[in-house]
């Protein structure tokens, strides 16, 4: 399995100083102060046993009613799973397919989950700066499970709906499954879009807490199954889970608190606008639709992402995360809105000092060369 870069750059970031953190998917913002005090009336009350596998029924019905007024679509709370984060939802979506084919760049983790159940793994590419999964794409690929994610991780692409809807519809006549993650939802600032279930009832669908509801040390996520999959799920889950966190089952009751989040849906708006103006000149970026990331291409800087994510750790004090993590995407970086203005701030300082600074020393350099050629001649 190969390794989940971003993490071992938070590794090393956290023993520098004075870094800022712009690496990692985790936001900084709070969750609803409801959450803090279901959790504590949680361990007051002793709530320290294991729910069932599926989870606590409460939640089911509260995440089913979650999916009516945010979608308006019904969903039986039956047919949801309580997960330990969505990690743990995917596994258990992955043993429902064989060939998985996804539209790159993406998540990391699919191909790696992919790898640890001995699936197959396509990857089908998508081009900048709309990053749009094409009919006429999927065509020309084999598989029997089609994964997407919207908003993506990381270009912060948003399937519309009419895309979404002639997704769903290829993947009914040609009998392929269809696997939804829509942990960034909530988190959409331009695009009108919905749940995959709106237009396709057999879809598997992944969501959480980590990132709209700013939960992401609780572990929470669910899984909403079709009615043939559920109790082969629950199997799974009841051997790999046994059952999810159950304060965080009980914090989460308090999650769906709608005039809090969405402040923090502004909140992210307004970083995402603020980052993108100010390195939209520094670096070819296509404007993110959702999640808080920035998709940014170095290729006038350089071929190397790694390298370059490590020279602006190093010398900048800012951590970000290389476009290899995704893919073969050597020229680029994200970079994650995680944190308040003023840190944007003093970030976009750094990076453009840095930028600047990594001009004039190749200036030099290649002059230098040419010089000395020259004199050779």
């Amino acid at each position: 399995m190969k390794p989940f870069i971003v993490m071992d750059i938070v590794a090393k970031s956290k023993k520098l100083e004075n870094v800022i953190h712009l690496e990692i998917g985790e936001p900084d913002t709070l969750p609803s102060f409801k959450v803090k005090e279901a959790s504590l009336k949680a361990i007051k009350e002793n709530k320290f046993f294991y729910t069932e596998s599926k989870g606590l029924k409460l939640l089911r019905e509260k995440i089913a009613k979650h999916y009516k007024i945010f979608y308006d679509v019904e969903v039986n709370p039956d047919n949801i799973i309580i997960t330990t984060g969505t990690s743990t939802a995917f596994l258990i979506a992955f043993n429902f397919a064989k060939k998985i084919a996804t539209p790159t760049p993406g998540y990391p983790c699919y191909e790696n989950f992919a790898e640890l159940e001995s699936k197959e793994f396509i990857k089908i590419p998508t081009d900048f700066p709309d990053y749009k999964l094409k009919i006429e794409d999927l065509k020309n690929y084999e598989f029997d499970t089609l994964m997407i994610s919207s908003p993506n991780n990381p270009t912060g692409t948003v399937i519309d709906n009419e895309n979404l809807k002639q997704i769903s519809k290829f993947c009914k006549e040609n009998n392929k499954l269809l696997i939804s993650d829509e942990l960034y939802h909530g988190l959409v600032y331009d695009k009108d879009y919905t749940t995959a279930l709106k237009y396709n009832k057999n879809a598997i669908v992944i969501n959480g807490f980590s990132k709209f509801f700013s939960m992401p040390g609780f572990r929470i996520g669910w899984i909403i199954l079709p009615d043939n999959m559920v109790r082969e799920a629950e199997i799974i889950a009841q051997n790999i889970l046994i059952s999810a966190p159950t304060i965080s089952q009980y914090a989460a009751l308090e999650a769906f608190d709608y005039e809090y989040l969405k402040q923090i849906q502004e909140t992210f708006k307004k970083r995402r606008d603020f980052l993108y103006n100010e390195l939209k000149g520094i670096f070819n970026i296509a404007k993110p639709d959702g999640a808080f990331y920035l998709w940014c291409d170095i290729s006038k800087y350089s071929d190397n992402s790694l390298n370059f994510c490590d020279e602006l750790l190093t010398k900048a004090k800012v951590a970000t995360t290389p476009g290899i993590d995704f893919g073969n995407f050597n020229n680029f970086i994200r970079i994650a809105y995680t944190k308040e203005i003023d840190l944007l701030k003093e970030a976009t300082k750094r990076i453009k000092n840095f930028i600047k600074n990594r001009w004039i020393i190749a200036f030099f350099i290649d002059f230098a060369y040419n010089f000395i050629a020259l004199c050779v001649k």
